[in-house]
């Protein structure tokens, strides 16, 4: 546990030493390593892809897969970075596409009495995305999964909370954001990976039936709080990453609670979906994400 810990925190201060752009080309060599190595994870990957882009070629998927891995080794070197992160050096490599959709939905969740739900993914630099809404004084709570390690958790956890953010427990999900919610505060919630039931219900992630979490849709159902996507994705053309916030999501609400929560998790699936088929090589491919399968279907791995 203590050797682990002593391999993070140097990667870290590693990566953190030499200036970004040098940073960024030591974690896309990562990337590069971590493709050749990891066979199970490409194995994975290249069957994700089989099945959401059919009509693609196997060089084009593969294609894909490789930029996927630099973007990872990018987002290791961000994280690495972030401590030095100012609203000033920001300003060279981010920027918002929708910040006056977020402050809208602000808004109206105080009208409501409630609170923000950010729906997001595994995708671009997802850790950087609510450190650098923080560092531009809007910090949030995110719903995260504990590491094993707990001194690489809390390590972790300190930087992503520099400016504010705090950190929900999924082993305390549903009482913390129903908390954050009455409390009037944004909370993103990663709704990507594979579930199991009965916390997960079976929905369409690029037309193939995906277990995913439910929770969000009964928070959301409960409080009366306002639900919009966001993701801070790289643009190439530009050379800077931008924080999208997309317009809300109108919650389906009729007298069948149960038929609402699954048409609603649809709903954010489908707004996810929308960024993943916009830029594929910033979703992340080797997660496993159709591993539960519904009662009767063979397994997809």
């Amino acid at each position: 546990m203590g050797f682990e810990f002593g391999l993070v925190w140097l990667m870290i201060r590693l990566l953190r030493l030499p200036p970004r752009a040098v940073a960024r080309r030591m974690g896309a060599g990562m990337g590069w390593l971590a493709w050749i190595l990891l066979g199970r994870l490409r194995r994975t990957g290249m069957r994700n892809l089989e099945l959401a882009f059919p009509e693609k070629t196997v060089a084009e998927r593969e294609k894909i897969l490789r930029q996927l891995y630099r973007t990872l080794g990018w987002q290791i070197a961000e994280f690495c970075q972030m401590p030095k992160y100012t609203v000033k050096s920001t300003e060279k490599f981010i920027e918002y596409d929708g910040l006056e959709r977020y402050l809208a939905a602000k808004k109206r969740a105080q009208e409501r009495k409630s609170g923000v739900l950010v729906v997001t993914g595994h995708l671009g630099a997802w850790e950087l995305s609510s450190f650098y809404h923080s560092l531009r004084g809007y910090p949030m709570g995110m719903v995260i999964r504990r590491l094993d390690n707990p001194m690489v958790d809390a390590l972790v956890n300190r930087i992503r909370c520099l400016h504010g953010n705090r950190v929900l427990h999924k082993d305390d999900f549903a009482r913390a954001l129903l908390g954050a919610m009455r409390a009037g505060e944004t909370v993103g919630i990663l709704m990507d990976t594979n579930m199991t039931p009965p916390q997960g219900v079976f929905v369409p992630f690029f037309g193939i039936p995906a277990c995913t979490a439910s929770g969000l849709a009964r928070v959301a159902q409960k409080t009366d709080a306002v639900v919009l996507p966001g993701c801070l994705l790289w643009d190439g053309k530009r050379g800077k990453y931008i924080l999208h916030f997309g317009e809300e999501i109108e919650l389906i609400k009729t007298e069948d609670a149960e038929a609402d929560i699954l048409a609603n998790t649809a709903l954010f699936t489908n707004a996810i979906e929308g960024y993943v088929r916009r830029y594929p090589e910033q979703w992340l491919w080797v997660h496993r994400r159709w591993k539960t399968r519904p009662a009767g279907e063979p397994g997809i791995y």
